[in-house]
């Protein structure tokens, strides 16, 4: 069993940075891989970014990459999510989640979830 919780959202505005964390605890949480989504009502969860726990290998959704920059620490058993040049449209609850299969970008890959952030982007 995996648990996961996230935090660090809030209101900001575009162009600033903010960094959310997603704290991970079980015994076999660093065997996964680790997957940023994000959600806005009525849409379907989108994934963000991930990476493979074992390795540090990450990987990026077009719409994010060269701005957000996911990490882990090992020692912590905590995933970051670094999030530069925030637009409005990266308005969204964001989710952690762990999953077995590696370089998976769909949600349904992911087999446990955090409860979510708000990150509220003003214009």
């Amino acid at each position: 069993q995996v648990q996961l919780v996230e935090s660090g959202g809030g209101l900001m505005q575009a162009g600033n940075s903010v960094r959310l964390s997603c704290a991970a605890s079980g015994r076999t949480v660093r065997r996964y891989a680790m997957g940023w989504f994000r959600q806005v009502p009525g849409k379907e969860r989108e994934f963000v970014a991930g990476i493979i726990w074992s390795s540090g290998t990450t990987y990026y959704a077009e719409s994010v990459r060269g701005r957000f920059t996911t990490s882990r620490d090992n020692v912590m058993a905590t995933v970051y999510l670094q999030m530069n040049s925030l637009k409005p449209e990266d308005t969204a609850v964001y989710y952690c989640a762990a999953g077995r299969s590696f370089g998976r970008t769909g949600a349904a890959d992911y087999d446990y979830w955090g409860q979510g952030t708000q990150v509220t982007v003003s214009s």
